[in-house]
């Protein structure tokens, strides 16, 4: 009862009058609603010490919540926030180093031609019901996903057959190097029991089982007694829904484990937790439109200042990320060159030095001449764009800001401005816009960069053939470390690309660190570099964690 009753106290005060009240009075704010806490329950309770020492108590953000339930063709494991799902077994998985590891398959391979994956599972899995996992099951997962899935790209997908009651095969529509980290995300349902409302009361065969789903406050799992591997250290896993404000006086007020935080309280000192650290590939950005502008059924593509390459390269070399971070970040980041930093995949031709005389060197080169009130001008154009940022967004607006304040130094003035995500998108193909993205998969570069039907990249306007050829061919490559250098040589290949030398156009900023206070006593496993979303990958490995 302690639980729900905290629950319903903290969630509500995650409500939006609450969360304001909280810009405005800071520290006190949060003092005030933890000894708040502290009254109606007693002295500031020592939860964990009244507790079995397999039991863990987690915060997570409200847009954690999986809004269409637990099910994987609507996201859950695979869908924005890029995690392990937990309730349901994957056929591979992700290892710390982003290499793959079998988990319900034994082994696995792919034809000559990229067209044939086959795999072999387990025989010794069964769901959570009893009845036992096969081959069935795991071809009408996939084929499901392929038919219904409104989150994530399955076109690549022909059809799954299961040719016996251990062995699968994935029928391609064309060659894809890269399926083994779609097989690593998405979890296996049970075909006899899945149906419209299986993401409410999922059944799976994976290490917990959801047994408690409260919306809009918490989730609990339990470990599942008949999990076929290592059986979980953590035999119960409590999510609790809240935002920053409400998840740092749960831990003021002794009632978490884990809370997740920002980097603007990382200096708190809370008796008894101790910050917890995870390096991310969780990276923020803006686009540049980079090509002369056009209006296209009533849109504008494109953006005439940006369109100068020469401009994109200097913004790139102005921008102090170091300073940055420290800046926005209060240390807890680290630079962004790509959005595949630190991956397999990574080219480390990305990175740029600060270096503020050669941004400059390149403006004169380009004609931008400073004027009298400091700001470039060529032709009687003005060396200026609008930077916008997702409104509500604190750390975006504040890197926005900072970005605004560097790149006057060159000359260029930057007007920010908070936007609505139902006009950012559209906006964003003639204006620059701070973005967040970061996978574990060379999709998310794909998804940036490849040129669509219409001639242009998705999110900005840009176009390379080169760079295509090179994703493409990764995509057509006969094994993972094979496709690697592909992507790496779609970002440099000493020519052309999407760096500084090549087009730049996107210039990356910084991989946000993923911040925790953890309770004393608490070890929490190895963490793998987390990707965007400060939600449920913390969790990925709970299993493994203990009390000491």
């Amino acid at each position: 009862m302690r639980f729900k009753r905290i629950t319903n106290l903290l969630s509500a005060a995650a409500q939006p009058h609450f969360s304001g009240f909280c810009r405005r009075t800071g520290a006190a704010a949060l003092f005030f609603l933890a000894m708040s806490a502290c009254l109606i329950w007693g002295s500031a309770p020592d939860v964990q010490a009244e507790e079995a020492k397999d039991e863990v108590v987690v915060t997570m953000p409200p847009s954690s919540e999986p809004s269409s339930g637990f099910d994987p063709a609507y996201g859950w494991g695979a869908g924005e926030h890029v995690h392990e799902p937990l309730i349901q077994s994957t056929l591979v998985r992700t290892t710390k180093d982003l290499g793959i590891e079998n988990d319900l398959a034994t082994e696995y391979g792919c034809s000559e031609d990229g067209l044939t994956w086959t795999v072999k599972i387990r025989d010794d899995v069964k769901f959570t019901d009893g009845e036992p996992l096969t081959a069935s099951d795991v071809a009408f997962t996939y084929n499901n996903c392929r038919d219904v899935s409104s989150v994530n790209d399955f076109t690549m997908l022909k059809e799954a057959v299961a040719v016996d009651d251990t062995t699968v095969e994935f029928h391609m529509n064309e060659p894809y190097s890269i399926w083994p980290y779609t097989m690593a995300v998405v979890g296996i349902v049970p075909e006899h029991a899945y149906d419209e409302n299986y993401g409410q009361n999922p059944i799976g065969s994976g290490r917990y089982i959801m047994k408690q789903w409260d919306k809009g406050q918490q989730i609990i799992f339990e470990a599942n007694p008949d999990y076929y591997g290592e059986a979980p250290k953590m035999k119960k896993v409590t999510v609790l829904l809240m935002e920053e404000d409400a998840a740092l006086a749960a831990a003021m007020s002794g009632q978490v484990d884990v809370a997740h935080t920002a980097a603007s309280y990382s200096d708190m000192e809370i008796s008894g937790y101790s910050l917890f650290s995870v390096e991310s590939v969780d990276n923020r950005g803006f686009n540049l439109p980079a090509v002369e502008p056009e209006e296209i059924d009533g849109v504008t593509y494109g953006n005439a200042f940006m369109a100068d390459v020469n401009v994109r390269r200097a913004i790139n070399l102005a921008i102090d990320r170091d300073e940055m971070i420290q800046n926005v970040l209060n240390g807890h980041g680290s630079a962004a060159y790509s959005i595949c930093d630190k991956m397999p995949w990574y080219n480390d031709e990305a990175v740029t030095e600060y270096d503020l005389d050669a941004a400059k060197q390149l403006m004169d080169e380009a004609g931008w001449v400073e004027g009298e009130d400091g700001i470039r001008e060529k032709d009687g154009v003005k060396a200026a764009f609008t930077l916008m940022f997702s409104s509500g967004d604190s750390v975006r607006q504040a890197l926005a800001e900072d970005t605004a304040n560097q790149l006057k130094e060159l000359g260029i003035e930057v007007t920010t401005e908070g936007v609505g995500w139902d006009t950012a998108y559209t906006r964003a193909q003639s204006d620059a816009l701070v973005w967040g993205w970061g996978a574990h998969t060379p999709m998310e570069l794909y998804n940036i960069y490849h040129t669509l039907d219409d001639g242009f990249a998705e999110y900005s306007p840009y176009t390379n053939e080169t760079v295509d050829s090179y994703m493409d061919q990764a995509l057509q490559a006969t094994s993972l470390e094979e496709s690697y250098e592909l992507w790496k040589k779609a970002q440099w290949d000493g020519t052309t690309g999407i760096t500084q030398e090549g087009d730049i156009p996107w210039i990356w900023l910084c991989n946000v660190d993923h911040l925790y206070f953890v309770r004393d006593g608490l070890k929490v496993a190895d963490q793998k570099i987390h990707p965007h979303g400060h939600g449920w990958s913390i969790v990925n490995n709970v299993d493994e964690w203990e009390w000491e």
